[in-house]
């Protein structure tokens, strides 16, 4: 039952209505969520699992709160963010902030964790896309809708 739940998930998270009314309601919900549970639960995370990311602004300066689904690396030490924007055209304003800033926070498991980010390319990016058509395959219905290609980010923990 699991797993057709989760393939319910995906097909309506690749719908453009999807795409039209997530990028206003699954933020807030997760926010309010994080906050009253302590930091330690995410509704999104329900399906994917997700972090709490919270970066520098680009272009202000303040700190910014970001609820984003990610794909933890096995070395459990970093984890993969995808600007995908849920296939809108424009590039979410995170990665914005995150190549303007590449030190960085996240929430991740009820923990703050200091990482830094690096915009993955070339053969590293293609890798890691790989893994994540397999993770969450939707990701390729919003890559074919855009016209310029989604940002991924390799967090990684900073030490000490």
């Amino acid at each position: 039952m699991a797993g057709l739940g989760v393939r319910l998930v995906q097909r309506v998270s690749a719908t453009r209505a999807f795409a039209k009314v997530a990028p206003h309601v699954v933020p807030a919900l997760d926010r309010s969520v994080h906050r009253l549970t302590g930091g330690r639960f995410l509704l999104s995370a329900r399906m994917l699992p997700g972090v709490v990311l919270t970066s520098t602004g680009a272009r202000s300066g303040l700190p910014r709160r970001t609820p984003l689904a990610c794909m933890p690396e096995a070395d459990g030490k970093s984890w993969i963010l995808v600007g995908s924007n849920f296939g809108r055209t424009a590039h979410p304003a995170w990665t914005h902030n995150l190549l303007a800033h590449p030190d960085a926070s996240i929430s991740w498991k009820g923990r703050d964790v200091r990482v830094t980010a690096r915009l993955l390319e070339g053969r590293e990016r293609a890798a890691v896309w790989t893994a994540l058509l397999a993770f969450w395959p939707p990701y390729a219905t919003y890559q074919a809708r855009v016209d310029r290609e989604i940002r991924l980010f390799r967090l990684t923990r900073v030490e000490g």
